[in-house]
């Protein structure tokens, strides 16, 4: 649970492009208001896009359409409020557990001044031009940002609404603005008790010209942010009636088991259905590039003909790949004299020279699934003249593209309807199921539901790249690093994802962290090696850069010390005087844990830092390993993210990562033989379970800072903070993940 907040140092961060949001991305803001169909309010607010282009706003109706209005700036998100009071937020992120459809709304409910339970939030439809997230140049949910990206236009479109409903009820009373406050929903007038509710006044003040540089509430003045607010959404899951994609039901609909090719970029042969078209059920066998889809009145119909397919596979080249070749290429690729240059300070071939002695390691990990809670799913109908999708992902554009693609029709006559996301975790990032699910269709003339089975999701994943990290590090007579060069090889995400974010063939993702530690080292070369592993498709998975580079970097940190006989706190303490919020948490989370107090034999205590998506985390873990297995008891963590929005969100979202982190640490990891992932369910693909989750602390540091980001840090910070306690409960130090099957092993 957490453990409230806590006073940070005072001491200025350095200005990465994370800290503050307003300072780099929104230097412009505009705001524009128009009369809606049937009376209303419609707020809008722009920011600075990769391209306004053709500038407009848009008008969005309850059914996702938008009607374009020309003369104003293109706004990326909007506030409706309508003759009933009714504040409607068309939201430009996607909800998928991480609390977003509560804090978002916060920020403008804190400024326009109405209860958090009067927004009511509608997906935003496909739109870059009006919804593209500015920290990610373009309209996705990743990334930990979407708090960062709204936290002031956010506040800023609740602030000028709040001030034209206040200009109206003062015109209305022939009374000064500054005599007039809002509260709940209306504008008072203090000195003659008079007021009125917003649904009466949004009329005119649609028609009062817009207030500039409209000035935002003090923190110290906030009523609703910071305070711990309930999720908006969980009434709805908890009584089944929030729809997610899986949910989706329409007239007429059928519904398809997909059955893909086993290996990588094979294709498919040949197939005999004869023995599925036997089933009661079966309707129809549908042929696909690399697969079959057996489509059915209902699901057991579908799965039971997919079982009885025949199928011959064109394998292609991708039956030879095997985990060990992955591996040996990006230990062959690694060996290679030098690689894009991610950051260089100093002389580090110099230092190597004065040191008194030197570190080396590599440092390994395996390709992870996602395998989220809903498993991979897309409803399509394809018409002559439309396509409508029914799915819930990150990336509503590309989702709609990707119908776009395969059907030939115009962006505009394919229509995405968004739901809630049973987990993303990057998975959701992609849109190959919308391309398959749109290709199935294509050739039905009815709704399709494609369902993958967890067995197909599991195996035909888009993964976490493997990982070869080669470290070394120059001590000098005290132990303490004057040298340090790390190497990164692997799979480039950004190079397929978004290409033009690789620079001179750094891919800025692979190296986040590595490349920026917050850990004073005066001699620095970090590089890159792009090593794609054979025909297996990667992606990411919840902060694929931090995650990895947290991992080996903590580890490594913690070889460092034990090298010089210096306790692994302590080490680090004296390494942080240049980051005082790391450092600060590092204190808070070792001083909440017990550090330097007894631990019984058999167990470890091990910890890390982190300073990533703007945030800066320190994590201790507690582990006990009893011959070869390990069980995580007690993991505390502090985490500094700036102001916070909702407390309960931040402490849902680090608990639910430091679990994910858990399992990934013990036990994540996809391996391949003969071109074919071997693990296929549960049973093989183990995740951590209840009983086996330890009591978790979340200390939030109290700071005046712009928010940082919360989604994926949890996440990263732990994987190491376990690997230590291991070290400290074993005196093995294990440089491949996941640990837990090295130690069952050793």
């Amino acid at each position: 649970m957490s453990q409230g907040l806590l006073d940070a140092q005072n001491g200025k961060p350095r200005d990465d492009g994370h800290a503050s949001v307003s300072r780099r991305t929104f230097l412009k803001f505009s705001a524009s208001v128009a009369a809606v169909a049937g009376g209303g309010l419609l707020l809008g607010f722009s920011v600075p896009a990769q391209s306004q282009g053709d500038v407009r706003k848009s008008v969005i109706g309850g059914d996702g359409v938008e009607t374009p209005q020309s003369g104003v700036f293109a706004p990326n998100a909007f506030v409706q409020i309508d003759t009933a009071g009714k504040v409607t937020l068309i939201i430009p992120k996607v909800e998928m557990g991480q609390g977003v459809y509560t804090s978002i709304p916060m920020l403008i409910a804190e400024e326009l001044e109405v209860p958090l339970d009067s927004v009511t939030v509608d997906h935003a439809p496909p739109n870059e031009k009006l919804f593209t997230d500015p920290l990610l140049g373009g309209q996705l949910t990743g990334g930990s940002t979407s708090i960062r990206s709204t936290w002031e236009p956010m506040r800023r479109a609740g602030a000028t609404a709040r001030m034209l409903l206040i200009g109206a009820a003062a015109q209305q009373w022939q009374v000064e603005p500054a005599s007039c406050h809002a509260e709940r929903g209306q504008v008072i007038h203090a000195d003659t008790k008079r007021s009125i509710a917003y649904g009466q006044l949004v009329e005119a003040a649609a028609k009062l010209p817009v207030p500039q540089n409209v000035p935002l509430k003090n923190p110290k003045d906030f009523k609703l942010i910071g305070t711990q607010a309930k999720r908006l959404d969980s009434p709805e899951k908890v009584d089944g009636s929030a729809m997610f994609g899986l949910d989706v039901r329409l007239p007429d609909m059928v519904y398809a088991a997909i059955v893909n090719c086993p290996v990588f970029g094979g294709t498919l042969a040949s197939v005999d259905d004869t023995a599925a078209k036997t089933i009661p059920g079966v309707r129809q066998i549908v042929k696909f590039d690399n697969g079959v889809a057996v489509i059915g009145d209902h699901t057991w119909a579908a799965k039971r003909g997919a079982s009885a397919l025949k199928i011959t596979w064109n394998e292609g080249a991708g039956a030879s790949v095997s985990t060990k070749t992955i591996f040996d290429d990006l230990a062959k690729a690694a060996s290679q004299g030098h690689g894009a240059v991610a950051r260089k300070e100093g002389d580090v071939n110099n230092a190597f020279s004065q040191a008194k002695s030197r570190v080396d390691a590599v440092y390994q990990q395996p390709l992870l699934a996602h395998a989220t809670m809903e498993p991979v799913n897309c409803t399509v109908h394809v018409k002559p003249d439309s396509c409508e999708i029914w799915v819930g992902t990150q990336v509503p554009t590309r989702a709609r593209d990707a119908g776009a693609n395969v059907t030939g029709l115009p962006a505009d006559k394919i229509v995405v309807h968004n739901f809630l996301l049973g987990g993303g975790f990057g998975r959701r990032l992609e849109f190959d199921m919308v391309t398959q699910a749109v290709k199935v269709a294509r050739q039905l003339s009815v709704p399709v539901k494609v369902v993958w089975t967890r067995e197909e999701d599991i195996q035909h994943d888009m993964y976490r790249p493997a990982y070869y990290d080669r470290i070394s590090a120059g001590l000098d007579a005290n132990g303490k690093p004057i040298a340090w060069q790390h190497r990164i090889v692997g799979s480039s995400i950004l190079a397929r994802f978004a290409p033009p974010a690789v620079k001179n063939g750094v891919d800025p993702d692979a190296v986040e962290v590595a490349s920026d530690l917050p850990y004073d080292l005066p001699n620095q070369l970090i590089d890159y090696v792009r090593q794609e592993p054979r025909d297996i498709p990667t992606a990411f998975w919840r902060g694929v850069g931090p995650t990895r580079g947290t991992w080996v970097v903590e580890s490594f940190i913690d070889e460092l010390a034990a090298q010089a006989k210096v306790d692994p706190v302590k080490y680090r303490q004296d390494l942080l005087g240049k980051s005082p919020r790391a450092l600060n948490v590092l204190n808070v989370a070792t001083q909440a844990a017990g550090w330097g107090s007894t631990v019984p034999k058999g167990q470890g205590r091990g910890v890390s830092v982190m300073h990533a998506f703007g945030s800066f985390f320190s994590m201790v873990a507690d582990v006990t390993v009893d011959q070869g297995e390990v069980r995580v008891s007690r993991v505390v963590c502090a985490v500094d993210c700036g102001m916070v929005v909702n407390p309960n969100t931040v402490d849902a979202q680090i608990q639910g990562g430091i679990i994910f982190a858990i399992t990934a640490a013990l036990y994540g990891e996809i391996t391949i033989d003969r071109g074919r992932v071997q693990q296929n369910n549960f049973t093989d693909y183990r995740i951590l379970r209840i009983h086996e989750t330890p009591p978790i602390e979340v200390h939030i540091v109290k700071s005046s800072e712009a928010p940082g980001g919360i989604g994926e840090p949890g996440t990263a910070a732990a994987i190491p903070a376990v690997a230590n306690a291991i070290y400290a409960a074993t005196g093995k130090r294990l440089r491949q993940l996941p640990v837990g099957n090295q130690l069952m092993s050793a």
